[in-house]
């Protein structure tokens, strides 16, 4: 390993020149294939810490994808229905716990996680690799690959896919340092461990918290210490359905994760499983077409006659009353915040997201008010008392 990469260019071609260094020592990482920039370099140590923490709190194979250094999804190894197969793009391929892992963190958001960066807690196996080499993605981080999974991985992007493996072992100096306009910043690391010991404080009257709770909600936690904040994440069976992330306004992440979640339980609704696509239609224009299929601009699709472009047969629009009727039945939802909720409205919004379940700091003039709506609904929260700001 060396203790230096020289890099392209930095956030923007004008930014040079640019490299990653260590300061002492040599380098965690070793690049296997490729050539990664700057972000791609931001993005995979930001999603290796979001992993390994994963792995280590559940115990279970973790995988996380990621755009502009925040996850588009995470996901910890649950297996998968054959609905989410479905709605994944992975009913046809063979699936290994990792496999099923990733395609869960990248399932989730595939409008978000088009050109992700993927990370992986564990070695990458020939199955994930396979997975990987079908879709739209600009690298991978792993602490290894197996010998068919690099050769796999290496033919993608006609060979110049990026491909970085990390020692598991390494670990970071506990001060950590970052340069804004000629000026040093300084601030010891945020090494703060995030397991169910977090989730014993319920304020609410509903104190009951299941073990799959549990574990969603960690999840939410792990997921939102490596999201720009403001950010809010909605988890359920293992995987992040909608993350809020970088927003000003805490009901604002709260809308914009709910509106993923919902858009990810409305996909295995019988209307959208049941699309007459054409046979030709890739898997990213699929997505696109899904999302504007369940959105209320359809409408305007149906009247245009652009549904030609994607449907063998015209296919009956998703009324916004069939959609509600289908997201009433969603339930037993995660959520967690990265800071404490000030207004009640954002809990009317995550129940509108079947949210049973919410981990956040607490601490707000207006927990009265939280939990108060917390009550209205049923909702279990857990004050936390730790905040996750990532910026």
């Amino acid at each position: 390993m060396a203790n230096e990469i020289s890099l392209k260019y930095g956030c923007n071609p004008n930014q040079k020149p640019s490299r990653i260094f260590m300061q002492q020592g040599e380098l965690p990482v070793q690049v296997l294939n490729g050539k990664p920039g700057y972000i791609n370099f931001l993005d995979a140590f930001n999603s290796w810490q979001l992993v390994k923490e994963l792995k280590q709190a559940a115990g279970l194979p973790a995988a996380a994808s990621f755009k502009h250094v925040s996850p588009a999804g995470a996901a910890v190894y649950v297996p998968l229905s054959d609905t989410l197969k479905k709605i994944y793009f992975v009913d046809d391929l063979e699936l290994s716990p990792m496999a099923s892992a990733y395609a869960a963190a990248r399932g989730a958001d595939r409008m978000s996680s088009y050109g992700d960066w993927a990370a992986l807690s564990d070695v990458c196996d020939k199955e994930t690799a396979t997975l990987l080499a079908r879709e739209v993605s600009d690298g991978i981080i792993a602490p290894g690959y197996t010998d068919e999974a690099l050769s796999i991985l290496k033919a993608k992007r006609k060979g110049n896919y990026n491909i970085v493996q990390i020692d598991p072992d390494y670990v970071p100096a506990p001060i950590e340092h970052k340069d804004v306009f000629g000026i040093t910043f300084e601030q010891g690391r945020n090494e703060l461990k995030i397991d169910e010991a977090l989730l014993n404080d319920l304020p609410t009257a509903n104190k009951a918290l299941t073990p799959e709770a549990k574990r969603d909600l960690v999840v939410s936690l792990i997921t939102l210490k490596y999201t720009q904040s403001n950010s809010v994440c909605y988890v359920k069976n293992g995987q992040a359905i909608g993350v809020g992330a970088g927003q000003q306004s805490r009901v604002h992440c709260t809308r914009l994760a709910g509106n993923k979640a919902d858009n990810w339980y409305l996909r295995q609704a019988p209307q959208v499983l049941e699309l007459p696509f054409r046979p030709d239609i890739r898997r990213p224009d699929r997505d696109n077409t899904i999302d504007v299929y369940i959105s209320d601009d359809y409408m305007d699709v149906l009247a245009d006659g652009m549904w030609e472009q994607f449907f063998a047969v015209k296919p009956e629009p998703f009324t916004r009353e069939e959609r509600r009727a289908w997201l009433d039945g969603m339930s037993g939802v995660s959520l967690g915040s990265d800071a404490f909720f000030p207004f009640g409205d954002n809990i009317e919004r995550a129940h509108k997201s079947g949210v049973e379940f919410i981990a956040q700091p607490g601490g707000s003039i207006r927990d009265d008010n939280v939990i108060e709506v917390c009550d209205k609904y049923g909702i279990a929260m857990a004050f936390t008392g730790i905040r996750l700001f990532h910026h």
